[in-house]
Formats: structure tokens, C-alpha cells, sequence
């Protein structure tokens, strides 16, 4: 807008353990299939 650059909003997801420890993170998250990513990636935990 008026020639500035601007980021806009980025989806991102945090996956954090029972420990409390991140253990994993989507940045520009797609919304299309990503749920199906982090169930996958909670039954690796």
C-alpha cells in the first residue's frame, strides 16, 4: 500500500510436548491438510 512492503499474516503452529518442550513448528502454515500433519506428528511423540 502506498509502496510499502508489508508482511500481511502468517499461520504458524506449535507443537509442544508433555515435558513442555517445543517439538515441533509449521511456519506459513496451508490450512488445506494441515491438521492431518499435526495429528501425524502427535502420534510420533
Amino acid at each position: 500500500m502506498y509502496g510499502k512492503k508489508s508482511m500481511g499474516i502468517q499461520r504458524s503452529t506449535f507443537l509442544i510436548d508433555s515435558a513442555g518442550k517445543v517439538a515441533k513448528i509449521w511456519k506459513r502454515v496451508d490450512v488445506d491438510g494441515h491438521d492431518e500433519q499435526v495429528i501425524e506428528a502427535l502420534g510420533q511423540l
